[in-house]
């Protein structure tokens, strides 16, 4: 059997990569892990790509769906502004 079809392997790299977003925050790692995460569920469930290139292609639209859900769930609200009372050099 294939390594990278294999759930356990995502999930790993799933937590490793949470991990990684724990250690360097800024919602990087993060969208990579929850890919990796839905990637290893659906090879449990039984739903696999049939090769190496078509699982990576999944496993990167997956990512990217998840960052642009978080940017939308956790950015800055529509019409809020970011406003200095202070300046750095005072």
């Amino acid at each position: 059997m294939l390594l990278w079809a294999e759930w356990w392997v995502w999930m790993s790299g799933a937590l490793i990569l949470a991990t990684l977003e724990v250690l360097i925050p800024g919602y990087i790692f993060l969208g990579f892990a929850i890919g990796a995460a839905v990637m290893g569920l659906l090879i449990l469930v039984g739903i696999s790509a049939s090769g190496l290139p078509l699982t990576l292609v999944i496993f990167a639209g997956l990512s990217l769906l998840s960052y642009l859900a978080m940017r939308k769930f956790f950015g800055l609200r529509k019409g809020q502004v970011k406003i200095w009372d202070t300046d750095i050099n005072e």
